[in-house]
């Protein structure tokens, strides 16, 4: 063979995997989680849509929509190098908190039920702390992969990202937002300490958070939420309302549910039941059993995203495993408050389901960090060596 025939070759088998395929392991969680919240939302929103005086499937064709732009979201980002993502991971923190502080600007941020947490696009209002909980991971990804050998070793190196963290704290919990709050300060202390932080290190830095959560719950509409939820049935009709709802819900639903659209406590029994407690009414209308399919999926889908974030870490690309920690801990750790929530094993939280609840800006920002998982594990097949068999004709034997 000609050396021009053996430089040619070597081109060809430079190039990207073509055996790259779609992770069935990671689509089809994803699929049948999207599909069970349009079942969802379609049956818990009606009765909310018709005492609101607009059309009966409002929410559900809102919903659609938003899913249909989530989708192109996802595919944008999916087309994006991961390389781009690292390369504006350094700033994104700072921008987080301006996006914050974003809410707080007259006749741009809005007000619902007390809580200044959006800002208006004109056509839509959007939930500003979504995005950022794709920044921050996208940030942290950066810092981690930078500062992986220090971190293990020096306490400042640990410190300084939950420190920009508080930082966020502080401005979610002025809105306020303490779900948010909580949830992203989880994000950032569960990348640390997936990064390899030391347990003494990421012990101190808990015990210095537990004051400041404790201290913000003193608040008194959150110190009745948390009094409530010791004890719901105190104050059925005031504190309790919520928690005690969605119990009966999940008490009317016993092991097989009483049937699609059949849910009582969705006829404005029980409130935000297209959102926040959406849960709730699938626990009614599908029983234990429906429970039992909704963790699960959950649970393979997270349980994905972390063996690819770990994949990642084996290939020698920390940033793509650190962003898809980050996005693992996230989904799982939202819907388990979230759900926790609506099982009355922790206090009201105003947070929805992932992939599942009525909510414009969770859904976006999910998609969007879902095609950023995709992204990685294309990268993953299409870096990977291709496995060659050895062309044995002319062997003599």
């Amino acid at each position: 063979m000609s050396r021009a025939a053996i430089n040619q070759q070597a081109r060809r088998g430079s190039r990207a995997n073509p055996s790259v395929q779609v992770d069935a392991w990671l689509l089809v969680p994803v699929l049948l989680l999207v599909g069970s919240g349009l079942v969802m939302v379609g049956s818990s929103s009606i009765a909310v849509a018709e005492n609101h005086g607009v059309s009966t499937y409002y929410y559900l064709v809102r919903h659609v929509i938003y899913i249909m732009f989530g989708v192109m979201l996802a595919s944008a980002f999916h087309g994006i190098p991961i390389a781009f993502l690292e390369r504006i991971s350094r700033p994104l923190m700072w921008l987080s908190a301006l996006a914050l502080l974003l809410v707080f600007i007259p006749g741009i941020g809005r007000s619902v039920n007390g809580s200044t947490r959006w800002i208006s696009l004109g056509i839509a209002n959007f939930q500003v702390v979504e995005a950022v909980k794709v920044m921050v991971i996208i940030y942290m990804a950066g810092y981690l992969a930078r500062k992986a050998d220090m971190v293990k070793v020096r306490f400042f190196d640990t410190l300084k990202p939950l420190m920009l963290a508080a930082m966020l704290t502080g401005i979610l919990l002025v809105q306020p937002d303490m779900g948010s709050a909580a949830v992203i300060t989880a994000i950032v202390g569960g990348m640390v300490w997936l990064a390899g932080a030391a347990w003494r290190h990421i012990l101190l830095l808990g015990m210095l958070a537990i004051p400041v959560f404790t201290l913000a719950a003193m608040e008194p509409y959150r110190l009745k939420r948390i009094v409530s939820f010791m004890d719901p049935w105190a104050d059925p009709f005031n504190g309790g309302f919520q928690l005690t709802q969605a119990l009966i819900a999940v008490g009317r639903g016993e092991i097989f549910g009483v049937g699609l659209g059949a849910s009582i406590q969705k006829l404005l029994y029980l409130p935000e039941a297209h959102t926040d407690f959406i849960f709730a009414v699938l626990a009614e209308e599908f029983g234990l059993v429906g429970v039992i399919t909704v963790l699960s999926l959950f649970l393979l889908l997270v349980s994905r995203i972390m063996i690819i974030g770990l994949m990642a870490q084996r290939a020698g690309k920390p940033f793509a495993g650190n962003i898809a920690y980050g996005i693992g801990l996230w989904i799982g750790l939202q819907a388990l408050v979230s759900m926790g929530v609506n099982l009355g094993v922790l206090p009201t939280k105003g947070l929805t389901l992932p992939l599942i609840s009525s909510g414009g800006s969770s859904v976006l920002m999910t998609f969007l960090a879902l095609g950023i998982v995709f992204r990685i594990r294309y990268e993953l097949d299409r870096d990977a060596p291709i496995k060659r068999i050895p062309n044995t004709a002319g062997v003599r034997r």
